[in-house]
C-alpha cells in the first residue's frame, strides 16, 4: 500500500515512516525542510519530498497513487510568524491535503490533532468530548481543523479519523524530554509549585500502534481518539521515575511558581519583537501547572489500541538514547 505521511522527517513522522516501511508499504514523506536524520528515510527507502502543505500542487503531486493518508505536518508554536501562519498551515493546509486526498481517490485519512485542545484538565481524567479550551494559537488551529476533517468526511464520503495525542517521548527525540533528562542527570531538579500537576506521556512506540491501527478502513471513522499511555502522573513522580531510569539520585527542590508566570510573560514580550527566543516563556511554564490526564477507553474500545511500553521501561529506553547520542 503506498501511504503518504506528512509532516514525515519530524519525530513522529520519522517513526511512523519506519514502521510503515518495516510493514511493508510504500511511503511518501512530505516536509517543508529536511529534519532528524532525513538521509535516514531515504536510505530506509522512502520518498522524501520537501515542500508545504499549503502548495497545492506539490501535494497533488505526492497524492499520486497514495490510498492512505498519514496528515501531521504542523505550524508548531513558531517564534516571530504571525497568528494568521498557524491557520494558513494548520486549518488551510489541512483543507488542501483533504481535497486533494479525496480528488486521488485515497480511502482514508488520518488527522493529527493534540490533546492540547482540552487545556487544563480540571476534574481529570478528562475524555474526548469534555473539557475543550485550546490555549494558544498552536492549539486553536488545531482543534479548527477537526470539523474541516469531519464536514468533509459528511459532504465526499472519504473516511477520516482523527488522533490527539498527549506528551509524545522516546528515542530519536532530541527537544521534548531532553532537558527534563538533561536536569535530572546533574542530579538536581527545580520544581516550580507543588509538583502535584499530572501529566500524561505517550512512548512513540504506543503512538505509532495508535496510526497504524488507525488505517483500518472499518475503523474509527468520523470519530477523535485521545491516545496516550496506560497511565498518568505527578511531575514530581515523573522526574523521580526519569531518576530512576538514569540511576540517579535526584534532589527536587521547590520555588514560588508565580514569579516564573510573571518573568515568562515579560521575557516573551521583550524577547519576541526582537526576534530572540526566550530563556523562559509562558508554555514553558504550564507544564508545572496545568493538568494533562486522559481517558483512553474510547481508543481502546473502537481501534483496538492497547499501550505496549510502560512508562519505566519508555523512560529507560529514552535514557539509554539520550545517553549514546550524548545529549545529557
Amino acid at each position: 500500500m503506498k501511504i503518504l505521511v506528512t509532516g514525515g522527517t519530524g519525530f513522529t513522522g520519522k517513526a511512523l515512516v519506519r514502521r510503515l516501511l518495516d510493514d511493508g508499504h510504500q511511503v511518501v514523506a512530505l516536509d517543508y525542510k529536511e529534519g532528524l536524520k532525513t538521509e535516514e528515510l531515504r536510505q530506509w527507502g522512502a520518498e522524501v519530498v520537501i515542500g508545504t502543505v499549503t502548495d497545492r500542487e506539490c501535494v497533488k503531486r505526492c497524492m499520486q497513487g497514495v490510498e492512505i493518508v498519514q496528515h501531521l505536518a504542523a505550524a508548531f508554536r513558531e517564534l516571530n510568524v504571525p497568528e494568521s501562519h498557524y491557520d494558513h498551515v494548520n486549518v488551510d493546509g489541512t483543507r488542501i491535503c483533504l481535497e486533494e486526498a479525496h480528488a486521488a481517490g485515497v480511502k482514508k485519512f488520518i488527522y493529527c490533532s493534540t490533546c492540547g485542545i482540552h487545556g487544563n484538565v480540571k476534574d481529570p481524567p478528562t475524555d474526548e468530548d469534555h473539557n475543550i479550551a485550546p490555549a494558544d494559537y498552536y492549539q486553536s488551529t488545531k482543534y479548527k481543523a477537526e470539523p474541516v476533517c469531519l464536514d468533509f468526511m459528511k459532504q465526499t464520503g472519504m473516511p477520516v479519523t482523527i488522533l490527539r495525542p498527549s506528551a509524545i517521548y522516546g528515542p530519536g527525540d532530541p527537544e521534548r524530554f531532553q532537558m527534563i533528562f538533561r536536569r535530572v542527570a546533574r542530579g538536581r531538579f527545580p520544581m516550580f509549585g507543588s509538583g502535584k500537576t499530572l501529566y500524561h506521556p505517550v512512548y512513540i512506540d504506543n503512538l505509532v500502534d495508535a496510526f497504524v491501527l488507525a488505517m483500518d478502513l472499518n475503523k474509527g471513522n468520523g470519530e477523535a481518539y485521545l491516545i496516550a499511555d496506560e497511565e498518568y502522573v505527578s511531575i514530581k513522580d515523573l522526574v523521580q521515575r526519569i531518576g530512576r531510569a538514569l540511576d540517579v539520585d535526584v534532589k527536587i527542590k521547590h520555588y514560588p511558581i508565580w514569579p516564573v508566570i510573571i518573568a515568562g510573560h515579560v521575557c516573551e514580550k521583550v524577547c519576541t519583537p526582537l526576534r530572540i527566543t526566550p530563556p523562559i516563556f509562558p508554555r514553558r511554564v504550564d507544564w508545572y501547572r496545568q493538568n494533562r490526564a486522559f481517558n483512553i477507553n474510547k481508543a481502546k474500545r473502537d481501534l483496538g489500541y492497547n499501550p505496549k511500553v510502560g512508562l519505566d521501561e519508555g523512560l529507560r529506553r529514552t535514557g539509554e538514547w539520550y545517553r549514546q547520542e550524548k545529549l545529557i
